[in-house]
């Protein structure tokens, strides 16, 4: 492809990018709404349009460099190159922009532009995912599927069209990509981490029984947690949840790998699930703060996953040693730490939220400032094998 540029061979490259990208820069954003208390007049609210636009821009972004990645390794056809990845991208771009909340774009367009970007990625995704005929990996487009009626829930109720779309939208948003990141997990964890041991690997194990409790249990999360995630059977959900995740990181021996940062990072972003889930068990049956729950899921699972794929990803993909740099390492300290300073931040006194709120942003910024450091000049060059990509 010698007139397509570098950053378009391959999906990573500019969604991987983007989701760097718009985590410093919707946080930033965030962090000037936070301090000046400026917002304008309208329908979306601050907060909606912070979560909003953490999943279904940055979470959105790394979630899409992933498949268009991962499908043809699995699925053994050709990525999407050139002006189909130039157009999602754009794409992308347009509904992030138009969201903007000092932009003025007409809150119908904005809606169309934002809601197109999920079918327009199952679109390229189909054709390989069904030739290849295994239904496991079809499941993908069911998850987009619902990925885009929790995006579209959401812009019912910022067009006034229906009440409560944004609680439910958000909810469903991120049960779906937890529900992913299981998926996900289950297979690319215990792989890395017996590859990365070698002959110490050996009894890394997956146990059906547990495999099956894992993802039963997530899937049950996402309806009654729309409708019900204060009572006592989504807290019971919740807790039993928690127990399966937590088994399933226990068969994968994530503590062997505690020399190999970029392995060890994954694990700790796994080993946040159970943690997120207990404390929105906790949350449902004695009434602490469901904020602690969300931002451990967030920040602490999502996010730290999100940054260990994206930087063992592409390395691996431009033909360099899966070798985390010391700034990539800075990288996953400096998230840890936001995603412990956010998550405590409901449950200190008064005195301490503003600092702590403060400290998680500031952390998280670094975080990924050193990530687009250490990774924009790899996404932005080829191979240094010379192969394609």
């Amino acid at each position: 492809m010698p007139r397509t540029p570098i950053l378009f061979h391959y999906g990573f490259r500019p969604f991987f990018l983007l989701s760097g990208l718009a985590a410093c820069g919707l946080l930033a954003a965030w962090l000037g709404v936070l301090l000046t208390g400026e917002w304008p007049d309208g329908p979306m609210g601050a907060s909606g349009w912070h979560a909003h636009e953490m999943l279904f821009g940055m979470t959105a972004a790394a979630i899409a460099g992933f498949l268009l990645t991962a499908v043809p390794s699995w699925t053994g056809t050709r990525a999407a190159s050139g002006w189909p990845l130039i157009g999602l991208s754009g794409l992308w771009l347009a509904g992030r922009v138009a969201l903007f909340p000092w932009t003025g774009a007409p809150p119908l367009l904005a809606a169309l532009l934002d809601l197109a970007f999920f079918p327009a990625l199952a679109v390229v995704l189909a054709g390989p995912l069904m030739r290849a005929g295994k239904a496991r990996n079809s499941a993908f487009l069911l998850l987009l599927a619902l990925l885009f009626t929790a995006n579209l829930l959401i812009h019912l109720e910022w067009l006034e069209w229906v009440e409560d779309g944004v609680d439910l939208g958000l909810t469903l948003g991120l049960g779906v990509v937890l529900m992913m990141v299981t998926v996900i997990g289950g297979r690319i964890l215990p792989a890395f981490t017996r590859n990365g041991l070698g002959k110490n690997g050996g009894d890394v194990t997956s146990w059906p029984w547990v495999e099956r409790a894992t993802l039963g249990l997530t899937v049950a999360l996402i309806p009654v947690g729309m409708f019900d995630a204060d009572g006592r059977l989504f807290g019971g959900l919740a807790l039993a949840a928690a127990l399966a995740h937590a088994l399933r990181l226990v068969g994968w021996r994530g503590w062997r790998a505690w020399r190999q940062p970029i392995l060890w990072a994954l694990h700790l972003g796994y080993l946040w699930i159970p943690a997120a889930l207990l404390l929105k068990a906790l949350h449902a049956l004695a009434g602490i703060p469901a904020a602690a729950g969300v931002h451990a899921l967030t920040i602490g699972a999502f996010a730290t996953l999100i940054l260990a794929v994206m930087s063992r990803a592409a390395l691996g993909h431009t033909g360099r040693r899966v070798v985390a740099a010391p700034l990539t390492v800075m990288a996953y300290a400096l998230l840890t730490l936001a995603a412990v300073a956010r998550t405590a931040s409901p449950l200190l006194p008064v005195d301490w939220v503003w600092p702590s709120l403060q400290g998680a942003g500031l952390a998280w910024l670094a975080a990924f400032a050193l990530y687009l450091l250490v990774y924009a000049p790899i996404l932005l060059a080829p191979r240094v094998d010379g192969q394609p990509g």
